[in-house]
């Protein structure tokens, strides 16, 4: 068995710099299935972009079809244990992180300029002059057309903040005292809370954002259990 991930690569003081390439790699901790990683597969990303998987030869794209390709293969089911109810929940949970959170630490990371020098801008340090300063515009052009396409790039940034906050209060509130999303045991859906919120609360990224994930007890708390029993 040979299993590979292409991801990005740490950066920002986390073991990847994508919350979808982490998450898929907590997924392979919880099965326990041994794999490596690969930063250097993005020109041939099936659906152009990060992470996806080779299993044995088989590729696999986006990291919540490489879960139910785990599932599949290797009769894993982190969600056993739960209700339909409970499993409705926790995947309301996931898409709230991924297709609405995910774009504010967006905005916060590529559209503010100090955190676009401390973070994003840097990555791209290793291409030469004058590729070095061109990329990274053009890349951020992109995902600034991308986040008004979603539709977040479209409000201000007060609005953009108060977006981002009601999804942590959510994460925060329903966590409590839980010892993960669901109750004493971790389902899949942990393997996504646990990249998204660890990256809104990466200090690189200076900001009230930031500040504000900090200042969730609960979140913060239960990051910190699952750095410790699925970090790296």
């Amino acid at each position: 068995m040979a299993i590979t991930v292409y991801g990005f690569g740490p950066g920002y003081g986390l073991p990847d710099i994508s919350p979808f390439v982490l998450k898929t790699m907590v997924l392979l901790k919880m099965a326990n299935l041994p794999y490596e990683v690969n930063v250097k597969g993005y020109g041939n990303a099936p659906k152009a972009k990060l992470p996806y998987l080779n299993d044995d030869g088989q590729i696999i794209a986006d990291s919540t079809f490489i879960y139910w390709h785990l599932e599949h293969k290797y009769q894993l089911d982190l969600n056993a244990w739960l209700s339909e109810a409970e499993q409705a929940v926790a995947w309301a949970f996931e898409k709230m992180l991924e297709e609405h959170l995910y774009w504010t630490v967006l905005y916060e990371r590529w559209v503010k300029e100090r955190n676009f020098k401390l973070g994003p801008y840097r990555y791209f340090r290793f291409l030469p002059w004058p590729l070095r300063d061109i990329v990274p515009k053009m890349v951020r052009r992109k995902l600034k057309k991308s986040l008004i396409a979603q539709g977040i790039g479209r409000h201000n940034e007060a609005d953009i903040l108060r977006l981002a906050k009601k999804d942590l209060d959510a994460i925060d509130d329903f966590l409590a005292d839980k010892r993960y999303l669901m109750g004493d045991r971790i389902c899949a859906s942990d393997a996504t809370v646990y990249a998204f919120c660890q990256s809104a609360l990466c200090e690189l990224f200076s900001g009230e954002l930031q500040q504000y994930a900090a200042s969730k007890q609960n979140m913060v708390a239960y990051v910190q259990r699952m750095q410790h029993e699925y970090g790296f």
